[in-house]
This record gives C-alpha cells, sequence and structure tokens, in this order.
C-alpha cells in the first residue's frame, strides 16, 4: 500500500505543478490594449530593427505642389536632419536648445503624421478613451473610434485631441484633430494609399473631405538592420 500511496502523492503534485505553471504563463499573456492593436496593425513590432526613416513631408492645394520638408531620422541615436529648400539643418534631439527648437517643432508634426499609429503607444503622457462606435467625417462610414487627448501642459501640442477610426483589422482609415479639445474639429483627413516599408505600414495621403488638400508623404525610406519579408 505505501509505494501505491507514494505514487499517488507524486501524481498530485505533479498535477499541481502543471496547474500552476498554467496559470503563471497566463497571467504573464495579457490582453493587448487598443492602442498596442492598432499599433501592431501598422507593423510596430518591427519598428526594433529600424535604423533610419527618411521622409518629405509635402502639401498640395488644388492644382499647387508643395516643396515640402525632407527628413533623415536615426531613431536609435534621435539625431536628425532636415532639409527645406535652401536650409539644411542637423541637430539632437537628446539636446534641443534654441536653434533647433524651430526645427524640432516642425519635426514632431511632421513625424507624427507619419507615424501617428506609433505614437499611440509612445506618448504615454496622454491618455486614450475607451473605444466606442462613431460615423466617420469623411465617407460617414460607421467605425471604431478612440480619442487620444494630450495634458493641458507641457510638449507641443498641449491639450489637443484627435479621433481615430479604424477598422476591423485596427488599420485606421481618417481621424479629426480638435485643437484644445475643442468640440469643434480642426482638420479631419482621410489615411490612404498605405505603403508598406520594410513591415512599417505607412499612410502616405490624407486627403480633406473635398479632395484639394492633401498632405502627403513622398520619398519614404525605412531602414533596418533585419530585413523584414
Amino acid at each position: 500500500m505505501k509505494p501505491l500511496y507514494a505514487i499517488l502523492l507524486l501524481f498530485i503534485f505533479a498535477v499541481s505543478c502543471k496547474s500552476d505553471k498554467s496559470e503563471t504563463l497566463t497571467e504573464v499573456k495579457k490582453e493587448l490594449t487598443i492602442a498596442e492593436k492598432i499599433a501592431n496593425a501598422h507593423g510596430f513590432e518591427n519598428w526594433k530593427n529600424v535604423t533610419e526613416v527618411q521622409f518629405t513631408f509635402a502639401v498640395d492645394r488644388d492644382t499647387i505642389k508643395g516643396s515640402g520638408r525632407s527628413w533623415s531620422w536615426l531613431p536609435k541615436k534621435d539625431s536628425v536632419s532636415m532639409t527645406a529648400g535652401e536650409q539644411n539643418f542637423k541637430y539632437s534631439r537628446l539636446n534641443i536648445d534654441s536653434q533647433s527648437l524651430n526645427a524640432d517643432r516642425a519635426f514632431i508634426n511632421d513625424k507624427y503624421w507619419l507615424l501617428v499609429p506609433f505614437q499611440l503607444v509612445w506618448d504615454n503622457t496622454a491618455t486614450i478613451s475607451e473605444p466606442a462606435k462613431a460615423q466617420t467625417p469623411i465617407s460617414k462610414t460607421d467605425m471604431d473610434m478612440i480619442t487620444i487627448l494630450y495634458p493641458s501642459e507641457g510638449g507641443y501640442t498641449p491639450g489637443d485631441a484627435y479621433d481615430i477610426y479604424y477598422d476591423k483589422d485596427y488599420m485606421i482609415r481618417e481621424w479629426t484633430f480638435r485643437k484644445g479639445n475643442s468640440e469643434t474639429p480642426s482638420l479631419s483627413t482621410t489615411f490612404e494609399n498605405y505603403q508598406d516599408y520594410n513591415g512599417i505600414k505607412i499612410a502616405t495621403d490624407h486627403k480633406q473631405e473635398d479632395g484639394k488638400w492633401n498632405l502627403n508623404f513622398a520619398n519614404v525610406k525605412v531602414k533596418t538592420e533585419i530585413k523584414v519579408f
């Protein structure tokens, strides 16, 4: 009887250990937030491999083509280079001074448009609402929407809010910018003409409702340490 009793105790102990291990694994694997799901849908999991981002930010109005600002950003060093017309400027975001402040304001604005899905997880001082069903401002389609709201002090966009509309695949399709969290929209545009740059998905066109205004990205390059297939 003693050997049988010992075997039974060992079996109970093994089952208990397995159960504890299973519970631990369940606890570790937490549910992603909506912000993380949107970021990942746009390739955020590949961002760790990115060594350089190049792009030209321009706004076309009617038949007038914007000349734009061209940027090169080394995110691991946080080093930025800008070309705008005859102006060339290089600085480190680790050391912003009076000379680099205006260039950095422009860079943060342009980068925000380029990588807004990632800003949802980068900007940890902002608050993000629970998702809700809402009608998009341009296509008048019912989609899920979240609002990202920035604190009233600090940064370049204090108190501003963005309503972000995304589809069932968590891809952003439209957004509305509300300056100072005003109830009245300041600007609404589409997110379209998505392109894949080494696993990073970027909307290269943002159009207003009448189609006569288009904020667009050209000469986009995303360089990585490891090629993403």
